[in-house]
């Protein structure tokens, strides 16, 4: 938020206020069971709400607040508290307030309000194509002090590539890239206007093959492997097309589609998914908790692409209007076999 914002209506100046905002005449200031930079940023955030048309606040919080005040402060917006520190997440529950926990480990803060973000789609209380607003303190700890308005279909296409170097597994980062963005593809596209589920499962052929069997004549079979490595946008295509039949693309560590419309064999014991996930998201993660291959789902329903990685699901990614774009950081991709 740029410097000297004055709000609708203000007449009142206040020395002490961020941004240099003025405050309308009559305002009176509430109780101070939280700080008082946080009392004029909700102010803020309330005006700026209103001329944007956004819902949702998502506060990032290291201290106890009194979260109720901070609600009845952001009336009618919704708040949704995020921590990482248990006594702050028990405050939210405790009062209410929707809660979004994220992990207990040092992050930046840029990478706590992207998990932050994600975390709440994943609990459904936002939506991919929303504008939110993040409240977070961005120089002490103890101040909120803060503001960003997110774009998620934009800020959503920049975390898939770093969330996918963190996931420990063996397949090497070109390759899950390639895949997730294929899987991606066909999600949001589908097929001849027509939505199209499917299943990827990456890395870890032999054992694999070895837990499923033939559904359909393979039509990759007998293809040299030069002509059936998914880096290649003909095999991409075909790829979509075949996606339309039952079972699943077995593809290399190394990113050559090994198989198509296989049944995977792989028993469903001790697993936990959530429910109204179908039996492709159920074979998915008996795959991968039998195997170290990482099995990518796209639901047929909703275009949502699932990461499967020891029989958990460990990355949602939502259809967007929009191509991913991946953008590359200065880190080692895991290491191939």
């Amino acid at each position: 938020m740029e410097a000297g914002l004055v709000l609708p209506g203000a007449s009142r100046a206040d020395p002490d206020a961020p941004f240099g905002i003025e405050f309308p005449i009559g305002y009176d200031m509430p109780p101070r069971e939280f700080p008082p930079v946080l009392t004029r940023l909700l102010l803020a955030t309330t005006n700026i709400a209103s001329d944007l048309e956004i819902e949702t606040v998502i506060l990032l919080s290291d201290l106890v607040l009194d979260f109720p005040a901070v609600q009845e402060q952001l009336t009618p917006l919704r708040l949704i508290v995020s921590s990482h520190l248990p006594d702050v997440q028990q405050a939210a529950v405790d009062s209410g307030v929707p809660l979004v926990p994220i992990l207990d480990e040092p992050q930046t803060r840029q990478v706590q309000v992207s998990q932050a973000l994600l975390e709440a789609i994943a609990d459904d209380f936002l939506q991919t194509g929303a504008r939110v607003i993040v409240l977070y303190a961005g120089y002490e700890r103890e101040n909120v002090d803060t503001l960003s308005v997110i774009n998620l279909s934009e800020h959503l296409a920049k975390l898939t590539s770093r969330d996918l170097q963190r996931l420990e597994t063996q397949v090497p980062l070109r390759t899950l890239r390639r895949a997730v963005d294929l899987a991606v593809e066909i999600g949001r596209d589908g097929r001849e206007g027509r939505p199209v589920g499917t299943l990827f499962v990456v890395g870890h052929h032999t054992k694999v093959l070895e837990m499923s069997h033939e559904q359909v004549h393979d039509p990759f079979k007998g293809y040299p492997k030069k002509e059936r490595m998914i880096s290649s946008a003909r095999v991409r295509e075909s790829v979509k097309e075949l996606a339309q039949i039952d079972g699943a693309f077995i593809i290399s560590a190394d990113g050559c589609v090994m198989a198509a419309g296989r049944i995977l064999d792989a028993p469903a014991e001790e697993l936990t998914l959530s429910k109204g996930l179908g039996s492709r998201h159920w074979a998915a993660a008996a795959i991968s908790k039998a195997t170290k291959a990482v099995a990518i789902a796209v639901s047929e329903s909703t275009g949502t692409v699932r990461l499967f990685q020891n029989g958990m699901v460990v990355l949602r990614i939502e259809p967007m209007d929009q191509a991913m774009k991946w953008f590359d950081v200065d880190t080692e991709p895991p290491a191939s076999e």
